[in-house]
């Protein structure tokens, strides 16, 4: 199962994908986690020491020059479209409690995408994972889906979009849901984060007409007090943990 999670910066996205990725590994699948996000944190939320410290792989010039036969930072220019990626999974993840994780990082350039070496790795790299790897896979993505072409992303067994209340939080939803569609992705799912009572719930639930909602998460002052500590929100907050648990059955029976 190939499972990638999306929503607006800051309504706790990468949290409910440290709390999936546990859940899943809980339940005794083998889970490769992949941070896919150019503000990479999953390690953090995961627990992982020294976290900051790690390299993402867009950063990794000698890997990606070696793989591509590029040479970064010059004009012009030929690389390789198609280098080789199927060994680095198991050469580049970092093990925590069980889990795989890779952090893959982005490429942030100006204007509107890039075809250059760092970019054509991380897709290819991605697109192997998604395509050809046998565990679980989860995906931490930035909102705009940019990693994700078209033959990976219908590889994706569903797409879940994290979603707070707030009007922002919901046109980033749909703008995700018009994507989706265009990318030929099977499954799409929604999870209300942040819900301080009916009120909020009611909010997302008449804005999101026919959105097809996994569940909903509370807002918690212990998960803000995990992230100022450095330690992963499922170590003090049993209860999401337990309600992403039961959200796993909204996935097809996982």
């Amino acid at each position: 199962m190939k499972i990638a999670v999306s929503g607006k910066g800051g309504v706790g996205k990468t949290t409910f994908a440290a709390f999936l990725i546990k859940a899943l590994a809980e339940e005794g699948k083998k889970v490769l986690a992949i941070d896919a996000d150019p503000d990479a944190n999953l390690a953090q939320a995961l627990g992982v020491e020294g976290a900051e410290k790690i390299v993402p792989i867009s950063q990794m010039k000698e890997l990606i020059e070696e793989r591509t036969e590029a040479k970064l930072g010059t004009m012009g220019g030929f690389f390789k479209l198609n280098p080789k990626v199927d060994d680095l999974p198991d050469k580049l993840s970092i093990e925590v409690d069980g889990i795989k994780l890779m952090v893959m990082g982005g490429v942030k350039k100006g204007g509107a995408g890039c075809v250059c070496p760092e970019s054509i790795m991380l897709k290819n790299l991605l697109r192997h994972i998604v395509v050809a790897r046998d565990e679980v896979v989860v995906l931490d993505m930035e909102a705009g889906l940019e990693h994700l072409a078209r033959g990976t992303a219908q590889a994706v067994d569903h797409l879940i979009v994290v979603v707070e209340p707030g009007r922002r939080s919901i046109e980033t939803a749909h703008q995700i849901k018009r994507l989706a569609g265009d990318l030929g992705i099977k499954s799409l799912k929604f999870v209300g984060n942040k819900i301080r009572g009916d009120a909020d719930r009611k909010f997302l639930e008449e804005h999101m007409q026919g959105f097809p909602f996994l569940g909903f998460l509370s807002f918690s002052d212990s998960i803000i007090e995990a992230d100022l500590q450095g330690r992963p929100p499922f170590e003090s907050d049993k209860e999401d943990l337990h309600n992403v648990k039961a959200m796993l059955k909204g996935l097809g029976g996982e």
